[in-house]
């Protein structure tokens, strides 16, 4: 029997959901991905509609992938990047970064619509110095196939080799896919665990049928099979699980508490690189644990 989780909606604010699928309870991580939201789809109104102002990370690199939209990055490196509809911008915190995301108005767009995800890094590279990398459109792989179309946007899959620079084996690939590809099949290494999440559409997978907010899981060395039954869009990630717990309070991760402890304290003391250009920052949660 196929397992899957459901995103659970969260409204971070003035009205903008989310649909966060990890952590869950039933699975804490997918290979080395320990963090998955899913933000919109939102009308486009004034180009405010996601401002996330400077907070820290450590232990991990996130991901962001857009839909629709556009959105501002800055970050303490000095990095001011605008991120558009299939580009990805991975940052890497390592022992320290500090970032903030603005929505931004463009007419093209109607809407805000994406992912973002958070891959754990190795234990023996959780303190590695930050970096920032955006990839174009045109710099991310492609391979076509009737009724498919998949974008390799992190890792080695399907003897496709992404640019993104990676610190642990992992794959992450958007599908845009209809249901001229009839039934796709992809078959996993005995080290590898995957995920297929449903950003749009929906996919039968067995006798089941699985819509927005759905992933499914496949255990390492599995057959990852699935059709779609309408024009659909799909993100896979996966890789090789993670040989240690993770610790996750806000948005530090490590595989040590006193390390999250640490930097706790380094914010509450504002004591992380600043941001250029930003003025205001989020504060240390009293309590807070996704």
């Amino acid at each position: 029997m196929t397992s899957a989780l459901t995103g659970h909606t969260k409204d971070l604010g003035d009205n903008f959901h989310i649909r966060r699928v990890l952590p869950a309870l039933e699975k804490r991580s997918v290979g080395p991905f320990v963090f998955f939201d899913h933000f919109g789809p939102v009308p486009i109104v004034t180009g405010e509609e996601l401002v996330v102002r400077a907070h820290p990370h450590i232990g991990l690199a996130t991901i962001t992938f857009l839909y629709d939209g556009v959105i501002l990055h800055r970050d303490s490196l000095g990095v001011e990047a605008e991120i558009r509809p299939n580009e990805t911008n991975w940052m890497v915190a390592g022992n320290g970064i500090v970032h903030s995301e603005r929505s931004k108005f463009d007419a093209k767009y109607e809407i805000l619509e994406g992912l973002q995800t958070w891959v754990a890094l190795p234990k023996e590279k959780e303190d590695i110095e930050p970096s920032f990398q955006h990839l174009s459109e045109a710099e991310i792989p492609i391979l076509k196939k009737p009724g498919l179309m998949f974008r390799l946007l992190g890792g080695n899959f399907l003897g496709l080799n992404s640019q993104a620079t990676i610190h642990s084996p992992l794959f992450y690939a958007d599908i845009d896919v209809t249901p001229e590809a009839n039934e796709v099949e992809w078959v996993l290494s005995d080290n590898e665990e995957a995920g297929l999440y449903v950003s749009r559409g929906s996919i039968q997978v067995g006798d089941d049928a699985y819509g927005v907010g759905s992933m499914v899981l496949f255990e390492k060395g599995k057959t990852i099979r699935f059709k779609p039954q309408i024009h659909s869009r799909l993100m896979l990630l996966g890789g090789e699980p993670l040989k240690e717990k993770r610790v996750i309070y806000w948005n530090f991760v490590s595989t040590e508490q006193s390390k999250i402890e640490e930097a706790k304290k380094r914010w509450a003391e504002d004591l992380f690189p600043k941001v250029p250009k930003e003025t205001d920052r989020i504060p240390l949660p009293d309590s807070h644990k996704h």
